[in-house]
């Protein structure tokens, strides 16, 4: 690919998909340079994932402790210096993800945090583009089609990952007039759909979570009716998609949904990984009520590795049109994979590491 080599800022590092699309630009070529703002706290993760990096370009990486709920970021003001002419593109990918998040915290960090990032961005001299990473789920308990081109509050939102999504969205689209914007609605983020490879075992993974701790009866139930559509993604289409949208000129003051066109429902995605992980068929129904219930105990909800809140995505309503990504990618090349050719690789991924606790999300 001959693209011109920019000058790169992303936040959220060493995160799973800030790792994907900082791999991903340099396979591409598209940077000269990038800057990654990290915790901390997670100094030396971020070392070792950048001497991963560097293994597979020349293109110089420089890491940058901060935090993005801090002005400036929390960056010293030599760097702010430093960056202020430099920055090419901003690729806000910093947010708190878990379903469970304490309202506090999530206000914190995926509010003020992206405040302060928009602020940052403000005073960069020579900004191309400014990518924001939303969430399809900023739709909470809306129903029906939900449009890309639309930013409508839901009635209510089923947690304060959605409602504080749906916060920062509203501050960085309000900035559509004064910075060259892309907003990307990823549905729910998975592993890689050739390898399965992942880092963090949430969203669908819950299902084999269960699976797994249940593998001891003959059978195990559906949860619910299962009729909802779940929108499940590829991190690498994810990724290259949002590349793609967040160069090409088009893609300047829109909002992408980068979701599935063609979702499986529930009880399919249940039935299929079921399947591939113990060659049966679930049999028989649990009212979701009794499995709200029974998650609504710590005990039960560590001993299965399941997050409540999971649950409400069996019954989520809403779909979500994505014609104008389909249109702006057209002869891109990149497309959604079917979720039914990379259960079995997503399972098989899950059965070898299940024993890595670094890959399971914390249960309170």
């Amino acid at each position: 690919m001959n693209v011109e080599k920019r000058t790169y800022f992303i936040t959220g590092f060493p995160g799973f998909l800030s790792f994907n699309v900082v791999e991903e630009l340099l396979r591409q070529g598209r940077a000269s340079k990038v800057y990654l703002l990290h915790l901390t706290s997670m100094t030396e993760q971020a070392k070792e994932w950048v001497r991963k990096l560097n293994d597979m370009s020349e293109t110089k990486l420089l890491l940058v402790e901060g935090d993005i709920t801090q002005p400036n970021l929390g960056m010293t003001q030599e760097r702010i210096v430093e960056l202020r002419d430099a920055i090419d593109y901003v690729w806000h990918l910093a947010a708190i993800y878990d379903l469970a998040v304490p309202e506090e915290l999530a206000q914190k960090v995926n509010v003020e945090g992206t405040r302060q990032v928009n602020a940052f961005c403000e005073t960069l001299g020579q900004l191309k583009r400014y990518v924001y990473f939303s969430t399809a789920f900023i739709s909470g308990a809306r129903k029906g089609k939900l449009l890309e081109d639309e930013l409508i509050s839901p009635r209510s939102f089923h947690n304060f990952y959605e409602q504080t999504k749906y916060e920062a969205e509203v501050l960085v689209d309000g900035s559509k007039d004064k910075l060259p914007i892309t907003i990307i609605r990823p549905g729910i983020v998975k592993g890689n759909s050739k390898t399965g490879e992942t880092v963090k075992f949430d969203g669908p993974y819950f299902i084999m979570n269960m699976f797994k701790r249940l593998s001891f009866l003959p059978w195990v139930p559906f949860l619910g009716e299962g009729k909802a559509h779940i929108n499940i993604v590829p991190v690498e289409y994810v990724v290259r998609a949002s590349i793609h949208l967040g160069h090409e000129e088009v893609g300047t003051g829109k909002t992408y949904h980068l979701t599935d066109p063609d979702p499986l429902t529930v009880r399919e995605v249940y039935e299929q990984i079921y399947w591939h992980m113990f060659k049966k068929k679930p049999k028989g129904n649990i009212p979701l009520a009794i499995s709200y219930w029974a998650l609504g105990l710590r005990s039960v909800r560590r001993y299965l590795k399941v997050e409540r809140e999971a649950l409400d995505y069996f019954l989520m309503e809403g779909s979500f049109d994505c014609e104008h990504a389909q249109r702006d990618l057209q002869g891109s090349g990149i497309y959604c994979p079917p979720l039914s050719t990379q259960i079995e690789k997503m399972v098989s991924f899950y059965l070898e590491h299940f024993s890595n606790d670094g890959l399971h999300v914390k249960i309170y």
